[in-house]
């Protein structure tokens, strides 16, 4: 699953086949791996292994048969008092949560007219947050449409732009409506430069968040209930190590170390960490890394008896 969804990745950068499947592969290799391996799962001796699959429950039925409202008002006032510490650290932990993940689906490497726009779901988020309490189902915390891969798959991309500004630079990426032609006319032009393709402007839509929240509906009949149950939680395993190792590429931490550890005469001059002091950029690097140590240090450990530690650690 992890090795099969990268060389999807992998493919889709390269210059091979036409851009409608080049884009295929960047958008559904991942549904694609994660589909082949759970039939691999069943093909042939590998069935034999019987592994461990996904466990579901009945169709539109909470957990362990119980009432879907939740019976608050026949509390007592103690068991109220208890959970108001865990319900205080899931509200710090889902502002944090939604706005850090928002910001990044915002970044500067996405052309969005309206970035603000994501904001919208925030409110909706809450809504569905109260109602997922009184009805005693998991907290949504809306990471699928604000999650940048979203914001991925809704790019447009196209070549860069050939008009030369007064600073030589060649490669700005051109905007939505100034999609070049790949034919070149000026003998100064690199030709390979056309063949990249950079990110000219993104389908900035709801449909895609609507149609997502629809599936998850439909994934609660029977029989789509039956075709989750088929797949191995070694599959699932291997889709998180994807996203984490995915999202690790990109990380500041990771960007900061590679600058750090990269030719300096192969570095773009226009390079945002060149305008930091090299001995400041290490202390800030080490410091995050300090405090990753640390975070991790203690959720694997005392974090494990503590389940308010970690989210807590999480949020700050």
């Amino acid at each position: 699953m992890l090795v099969t969804s990268f060389l999807f990745q992998a493919l889709s950068k390269k210059t091979c086949f036409h851009s409608i499947i080049r884009r295929c592969f960047a958008d559904y290799g991942m549904p694609i791996s994660l589909v082949a391996a759970s039939g691999m799962a069943y093909w042939g001796r590998f069935n034999s292994a019987n592994p461990a699959t996904l466990p579901v429950g009945a169709a539109f039925q909470a957990a362990n048969g119980r009432a879907w409202l939740v019976k608050f008002w026949e509390l007592d006032g103690k068991w109220v008092g208890i959970a108001l510490p865990f319900g205080i650290v899931l509200w710090v932990l889902f502002f944090f949560d939604h706005n850090v993940s928002s910001l990044i689906a915002q970044g500067s490497q996405f052309p969005l007219r309206k970035p603000p726009g994501f904001h919208y779901d925030f409110f909706l988020l809450g809504i569905t947050t109260f109602v997922a309490g009184l009805i005693g189902v998991p907290a949504p915390n809306g990471l699928i449409p604000q999650a940048p891969i979203h914001t991925t798959s809704l790019l447009v991309m196209g070549h860069p732009s050939r008009k030369v500004d007064e600073e030589g630079q060649a490669d700005t990426p051109a905007r939505l409506s100034d999609v070049v032609a790949t034919r070149v006319e000026e003998k100064d032009f690199d030709p390979s430069k056309l063949a990249r393709e950079v990110p000219v402007g993104v389908v900035e839509q709801r449909v895609s968040n609507l149609a997502q929240g629809a599936l998850c509906l439909v994934l609660l009949t029977g029989p789509f209930l039956h075709i989750l149950n088929l797949i191995p939680r070694g599959v699932l395993a291997g889709l998180f190590w994807y996203m984490g190792a995915d999202a690790l590429r990109g990380n500041g931490i990771t960007l900061k170390l590679l600058y750090l550890i990269r030719d300096k005469t192969l570095t773009p001059p226009d390079e945002p960490l060149r305008k930091v002091r090299k001995s400041r950029l290490i202390l800030f690097v080490a410091i995050q890394l300090l405090g990753f140590g640390a975070t991790f240090a203690i959720t694997q450990t005392i974090g494990k008896h503590n389940v308010l530690l970690n989210p807590t650690l999480s949020g700050y």
